[in-house]
């Protein structure tokens, strides 16, 4: 069985927490969670434990991305996953300033236009799972997206249009 990394929690009075990691090989890593939900990630360098070699800020939907991408929720080996097909899933935010804003999600062709279909849409803490062609889109939607890394570029940029 792995020896498992050592970890030390530090209250960081006024700002949140931070995360000190040091894997097995040696590699030092922080996360400071930020009472706001954002992140900061830093990696230090070997030979000087106290140099920051790396050091990163993540929104709170860009951390939890990065979650995602280090631990899925899901490992169940009967799953398929879409990296294992050539697949991308992505989540693309609508703004308020996007043409899309008020219109039906069939308005933007997406499927006929990239190849990518929308599978669910995230409305502040609800997923909508399977929207229909009628659903109408507003600011603050995340739309997930599946198709091809093209499509998805593509949608993202059919989605930011004004």
């Amino acid at each position: 069985m792995a020896t498992p990394p050592r970890m030390r929690t530090t209250p960081l009075p006024g700002i949140g927490v931070q995360y000190d990691i040091v894997t097995v090989s040696g590699h030092h890593l922080s996360v400071v969670a930020h009472r706001d939900g954002s992140r900061s990630l830093n990696g230090y360098r070997s030979d000087d434990p106290d140099a920051c070699a790396l050091s990163v800020h993540l929104s709170e939907p860009e951390a939890g991305a990065l979650t995602d991408a280090l631990q899925p929720p899901h490992h169940d080996p009967m799953l398929l996953h879409a990296t294992e097909l050539g697949l991308v899933v992505e989540r693309i935010g609508l703004s308020s300033a996007s043409r899309w804003n008020g219109k039906q999600l069939g308005d933007t062709r997406l499927r006929t236009r990239t190849g990518s279909s929308v599978v669910a849409i995230l409305r502040g803490p609800y997923p909508l799972p399977s929207p229909a062609p009628v659903f109408r889109l507003a600011g603050g939607d995340t739309l997930i997206v599946v198709g091809t890394r093209e499509g998805a570029d593509a949608a993202a940029a059919i989605l930011a249009q004004e």
